[in-house]
C-alpha cells in the first residue's frame, strides 16, 4: 500500500471528524498510559505522587521534542503526499527517523547528566529527590522508544490514517497497564520496585510501540526505504524536516518550561498542592483529548490541501475546527464542574489534595475551547511551512500571558488566583490565534 492523498476531496466536516475520532482513540490510550501510572503510584502515598508530579515538566520537554520533530516530518511528508510523490515520501520518512534516533541519543546523555540540578531547580529535595532520580535514570534510557514512535505515527497520520497510530497507542497502554502493578507492588515472583517499577514498565511499553510502528511504516505503508537514502540527499531531508521541526520543538519546549515555572510557583503552597497539580494536569490531558486530536488531524489535512492547492477547502476546514473546539470546550467545562470532585477522589483520598484538584479543573477548563483554537492555528502554520509564526503565537501565550497572569493571580489571590490566571491566558491567546490564522489562510487564497 503506497501513501496517497485522501484528505483533498469529499465532505470536509465528515473527513475531519472521522480522522479526529480515530485519533481520539489513540489519544485517550496515551492519556490512560499516564493516568494508569498516576493511579498506581498514588496508592503508594502522597510523597510518591509528588515525586511523580515533579517529573512531569521534564518528561513533557523530552516528549515534546519528539512531537516537534514529528510535526516537522508530518508537515513535509503530507505535502509530498498531496503532490503524489511517493519516492519523496519514502526519502523524507526514512531520513526523518534516522535523524530522530540520533537526536534521541543526545537527549539520553544530556538527561542523565542533569538529573540532580534540574529537579533541584524545580524545587525537589530530600526523599522526593531520591525517588525522582530512581525514576528518571531508567526513563531516560528509553528516550529513543519515545521519540521514534512519535515521529513514525506522525508520518502515518500525514498519509491520512489515524486508526493505525491509535492501535499502536492502545498496544502501548495495554502493555504498560499489565506490567505497572506487577513491578510497582512486586506481584508474583517480582520484587516490589515502586517508582523504579513504573519506569521499567514505561520503557518496555514504549519499546513495544517502537517495534510495531516501524513494522507498519515498512510493510503496510511502504514509507521506509533505505534504497532512496543517499549522502547527498539525506542532509537535504534533514534540512527540510528541521526547518519545521526545530521551531516546532522549540514551540513544544515553551509549554513544559512554562509548566515548570508554574510547578515552582505551586511548590510554594506545599507538597499537597504539587501532588494536586500533577493529578490535575493528567486529568486535563484526558479531557482535552478531543481537542488535541483535532489539532493533530489538521496538520495532515492542511498539509495535503496546501500541497494540492485546495485553499478554499483549507479555509472551510479551519472554520469548522474552530466551532468544534469551542463546543467541545464548553461541554468539558460543564462536565468537570459537576464531576471534578469524584474524578479527583480516584487518585488521592487526601481531602486537601482533592479540593485543590477540583479548583484547578474548574478554573483552568474555562479556557479549553480557546486552547483548541491555538492548537489548530499552530499546526496550520506548520503545514503552511511558517513554523516561526506557530512558535511566536505559543511564546506570546505562555510567556506574555500564561506565566505573568498566573503570577499576578498568585500574588493577589494565592492559589485560586494562580489557576484563574492560567485559564484567562488561554482565552486571550485563543482570540489572538483565531484572528491570526484566518488572515493567514485568506492570504493563501489571494496569492
Amino acid at each position: 500500500m503506497k501513501s496517497k492523498a485522501v484528505l483533498t476531496e469529499g465532505p470536509i466536516n465528515k473527513s475531519i471528524m472521522k480522522l479526529t475520532f480515530g485519533m481520539m482513540v489513540g489519544m485517550y490510550a496515551m492519556v490512560m498510559f499516564n493516568l494508569v501510572d498516576t493511579f498506581f503510584i498514588g496508592q503508594l502515598g502522597t510523597t510518591y505522587l509528588a515525586a511523580m508530579s515533579f517529573t512531569f515538566p521534564v518528561v513533557m520537554i523530552y516528549s515534546h521534542i519528539g512531537l516537534g520533530l514529528g510535526v516537522g516530518a508530518s508537515a513535509v511528508i503530507s505535502r509530498a503526499i498531496g503532490n503524489g510523490d511517493h519516492e519523496t515520501v519514502q526519502r523524507l520518512t526514512t531520513g526523518a527517523l534516522i535523524l530522530g534516533f540520533g537526536i534521541a541519543v543526545i537527549m539520553i546523555v544530556l538527561g542523565l547528566l542533569t538529573i540532580d540540578p534540574v529537579f533541584r531547580a524545580l524545587g525537589a529535595k530530600g526523599e522526593i529527590l531520591g525517588y525522582i532520580k530512581d525514576y528518571m535514570f531508567i526513563w531516560y534510557i528509553g528516550v529513543p522508544f519515545v521519540v521514534i514512535p512519535m515521529m513514525g505515527n506522525n508520518a502515518i497520520r500525514a498519509a491520512g490514517n489515524t486508526a493505525i497510530p491509535s492501535t499502536v497507542m492502545i498496544i502501548g497502554m495495554t502493555v504498560n497497564g499489565i506490567i505497572d502493578p506487577i513491578l510497582i507492588f512486586g506481584l508474583g515472583p517480582f520484587p516490589r520496585m515502586e517508582l523504579k517499577g513504573a519506569a521499567i514498565a514505561t520503557v518496555f511499553a514504549r519499546l513495544t510501540t517502537f517495534a510495531v510502528t516501524l513494522l507498519f511504516l515498512k510493510y503496510k505503508f511502504k514509507m521506509i526505504s533505505f534504497a532512496v537514502i543517499k549522502i547527498n540527499t539525506i542532509f537535504d531531508t534533514w534540512r527540510r524536516v528541521l526547518f519545521i521541526g526545530i521551531p516546532a520543538s522549540l514551540t513544544q519546549f515553551i509549554v513544559p518550561i512554562s509548566m515548570g515555572i508554574i510547578t515552582r510557583m505551586v511548590s510554594g503552597y506545599g507538597e499537597e498542592a504539587v501532588a494536586a497539580l500533577g493529578v490535575g494536569t493528567r486529568i486535563e490531558m484526558f479531557a482535552l483529548a478531543p481537542i488535541f486530536s483535532l489539532g493533530t488531524v489538521i496538520l495532515a489535512f492542511a498539509g495535503q490541501n496546501i500541497g494540492a492547492k485546495n485553499f478554499d477547502r483549507l479555509h472551510k476546514g479551519i472554520k469548522f475546527s474552530h466551532r468544534f473546539s469551542m463546543i467541545t470546550g464548553a461541554i468539558l467545562f460543564i462536565g468537570l464542574a459537576f464531576s471534578g470532585k469524584y474524578i479527583a477522589m480516584i487518585f488521592d483520598n487526601n481531602v486537601n489534595v482533592i479540593q485543590i484538584i477540583v479548583l484547578y479543573l474548574i478554573l483552568v477548563s474555562a479556557g479549553y475551547g480557546f486552547q483548541g483554537i491555538m492548537f489548530v492555528t499552530a499546526n496550520t502554520f506548520n503545514a503552511m511551512h511558517k513554523p516561526y509564526k506557530a512558535m511566536s503565537m505559543n511564546a506570546i501565550r505562555m510567556f506574555g500571558l500564561y506565566v505573568p497572569l498566573a503570577w499576578l493571580g498568585s500574588y493577589f489571590w494565592d492559589l485560586p488566583g494562580l489557576f484563574a490566571g492560567v485559564g484567562l491566558s488561554a482565552v486571550i491567546g485563543g482570540i489572538i490565534a483565531m484572528i491570526w490564522v484566518n488572515r493567514a489562510v485568506v492570504g493563501l487564497k489571494t496569492h
